[in-house]
């Protein structure tokens, strides 16, 4: 079998060749995925809060939310987002199709999101939500003060294999024409026919990215773990 990585060398006919074709899209993934994981947390930080609240309506909101969003597929939702919701709402007809598909990644995330953060929440002894309430703090500031900040060192781990996912499934964005590396790599492989030194590559750039996210997840986890809680030390 001939093995050429020349074929990268190569002139796209458009002034650039196709390593710099492949890391532009890089760049293109990275940015899709970094700006779904935002929205991912944002939204499914909240939407897991409001499941834990004494208020049955932000309860049913929550649950709402996450059952609509994690049972729907995602390359569904892409579509949704990109051919039927602009056509309802007509000012998102001249929204980036870029924004709308970190929309869709990003609300599809948040649900699965919102369990790991519910699951953070009701995993500490109900008795730190009621000594907060106790010490005169609101609601909001016994969350604030009190829960999140050992609940999301709980999470730390399964938010981790969220954030990866989220690499790996911004590859769903070629369905919509977003230039990132599985769209390069299928017009690549078609221009040159050397799909093995394409896929090769493209393969080698979501590990190295999906690693760095575990490789940083996992040294933020050591700087904020809590001794005797899950994953903390001795």
């Amino acid at each position: 079998m001939n093995w050429d990585w020349q074929v990268f060398l190569q002139d796209t006919g458009g002034g650039q060749t196709y390593l710099q074709w492949m890391l532009s899209a890089w760049g293109w993934t990275l940015s899709v995925a970094l700006c779904a994981l935002v929205v991912a947390l944002l939204v499914g930080s909240l939407m897991g809060i409001l499941r834990t609240t004494p208020s049955k309506g932000l309860v049913l909101l929550g649950n709402a939310w996450t059952e609509l969003f994690r049972n729907i597929p995602l390359l569904v939702q892409i579509f949704l987002w990109y051919h039927v919701v602009p056509a309802l709402i007509a000012p998102l007809k001249s929204v980036p199709s870029f924004v709308l598909v970190v929309l869709a990644l990003g609300f599809f995330t948040s649900a699965r999101i919102a369990e790991q953060v519910k699951a953070g929440i009701q995993a500490l002894p109900r008795g730190q939500r009621y000594a907060g309430l106790a010490m005169g703090l609101t609601l909001p500031q016994t969350y604030r003060y009190v829960l999140l900040p050992m609940a999301f060192r709980i999470v730390i781990p399964p938010l981790t294999s969220e954030a990866m996912n989220i690499i790996k499934n911004s590859s769903v964005a070629f369905a919509v024409s977003i230039a990132e590396l599985t769209m390069f790599a299928m017009q690549a492989q078609e221009e040159t026919s050397r799909g093995i030194e394409i896929y090769l590559a493209v393969t080698a750039l979501y590990f190295v990215s999906a690693f760095a996210i575990n490789r940083i997840a996992l040294v933020i986890e050591n700087k904020v773990q809590v001794p005797g809680m899950i994953g903390g030390g001795k």
